[in-house]
């Protein structure tokens, strides 16, 4: 890392990174104005509300001379085109998960998440301290973009169900909206995996076109009303064990930002990166309440489920290697990372999670 390396992973010198600059820059930077358009609707306001921190925070660090406006998924292009608006120049920057685009190349899914990979914190020690942040922008230079983390759903529920999940039996055949490489893992169980938008999940739902689909996590799937349509919650999503959201920036457009905006720009998504995941700490315990006080049927997957779908994982990992040189470089060090990342957790974060949560019964 360079530059500010604690204030940009912490996000907490945004206060007084516009304090000191903003008199330099009212008196000689330029006045900019950009468009970021999102994955998402305005009404997920902790996914949407990402993108609301950062720009705020740019717009506070400049004097306002530098302002983003947003736009919702939609507004200027479908909620899964972000990537392809901010590689062609229609905006310059976006909002997004970088798994939505795996049909290029199932190596940009290391930007968001892997099923069966690391926590958020793992996630955030890879990418500021473990190199990749480096892999990944090497990667998405082919694509004309500079990618920043923005923030962090941590672990993810496993979805909405119509049907219980018994056994891997009970999986051939579902139709379930599911994004990223989750999907294609599923799909060697013999599931029908299909991605769609946050906006357009619940109709299909509803008018049964899908059985089961998968979102974030309490909070969010209150908003979106699952619960009304299939009433039977799982845990965990193992192919988030966290999602990293990402801004894209335009590479062309970076390079033409001067140096005080584009500092503002960094440590305002480190803001919001840190920003987004307590967020979503505060709100998924009440939510949760409310689902299951609403009729939502909690489940675990079965554990023969669970090791089913890892085999697979690996199995899916391992055939990307043989057959992508990018995917197998990056993989390289991540499963490296993640694995050092386990045997540091297993000592003392594992071991207090583990007595604390068996000995202080949960409020109900």
């Amino acid at each position: 890392m360079k530059r500010r390396d604690f204030i940009k992973v912490t996000g907490l010198g945004v206060a007084g990174a516009a304090t000191i600059a903003a008199p330099a820059i009212a008196q000689s930077m330029p006045e900019l104005k950009w468009r970021m358009t999102a994955s998402w609707p305005k009404s997920l306001d902790t996914l949407y509300g990402g993108a609301d921190v950062l720009a705020k925070a740019i717009a506070e660090a400049t004097d306002n001379k530098f302002q983003v406006q947003l736009f919702a998924a939609g507004e200027i292009v479908p909620g899964l085109q972000v990537l392809d608006a901010v590689q062609n120049g229609t905006i310059e920057c976006g909002q997004s998960a970088s798994y939505y685009y795996i049909g290029k190349n199932p190596a940009l899914a290391f930007d968001t998440a892997l099923p069966f990979g690391m926590n958020a914190r793992q996630q955030n020690a890879w990418m500021y301290y473990g190199g990749g942040l480096q892999l990944t922008r090497e990667l998405f230079q082919q694509y004309n973009i500079v990618n920043f983390p923005c923030g962090n759903t941590g672990t993810q529920m496993a979805g909405w169900y119509r049907k219980e999940i018994k056994s891997v039996n009970d999986l051939k055949g579902l139709k379930m909206r599911i994004a990223g490489l989750g999907g294609q893992i599923l799909a060697k169980l013999g599931v029908v995996p299909q991605q769609i938008g946050g906006g357009d999940i619940y109709p299909a739902l509803e008018k049964g076109t899908i059985d089961a689909a998968e979102w974030v996590g309490p909070y969010d799937d209150e908003k979106l009303g699952f619960y009304k349509v299939a009433k039977y919650y799982y845990y965990p999503g193992w192919w988030e064990g966290s999602a990293q959201l990402s801004v894209y920036v335009n590479a062309k457009q970076w390079a033409s930002l001067p140096k005080p905006y584009q500092e503002a720009l960094e440590v305002a998504c480190a803001e919001a990166n840190v920003n987004m995941m307590a967020r979503y700490d505060a709100k998924n315990t009440e939510a949760l309440r409310r689902l299951v006080g609403a009729g939502a049927q909690l489940r675990a997957f079965p554990r023969p489920v669970m090791e089913a779908c890892y085999n697979v994982a690996q199995d899916l990992y391992a055939e990307f290697s043989a057959k992508n040189a990018e995917f197998k470089k990056i993989y390289t060090s991540w499963s490296q990372f993640r694995d050092d990342q386990y045997l540091w957790f297993r000592v003392a974060e594992n071991t207090f999670d583990n007595f604390v949560y068996s000995i202080r019964k949960p409020k109900k």
